[in-house]
């Protein structure tokens, strides 16, 4: 899978995933985040974090 997917499922899940109070979808998105910040550009990793932190925010206001 290339890098820009990867990436986008990555946003994909998390803006599902701060719509949504389950924890499954918590979880996918975590595991999208990691394994798109693993193959991804020096840019897209900075959009990567600040999609993690967002979720971690999310997560922790449940």
């Amino acid at each position: 899978m290339g890098k820009d997917k990867l990436f986008q499922e990555a946003r994909h899940f998390v803006e599902q995933a701060l719509n949504n109070t389950s924890p499954k979808t918590v979880e996918i998105a975590k595991n999208a985040l990691s394994s798109a910040y693993a193959n991804s550009t020096f840019a897209q990793q900075s959009q990567l974090r600040e999609l993690q932190e967002q979720l971690d925010r999310r997560s922790n206001s449940l």
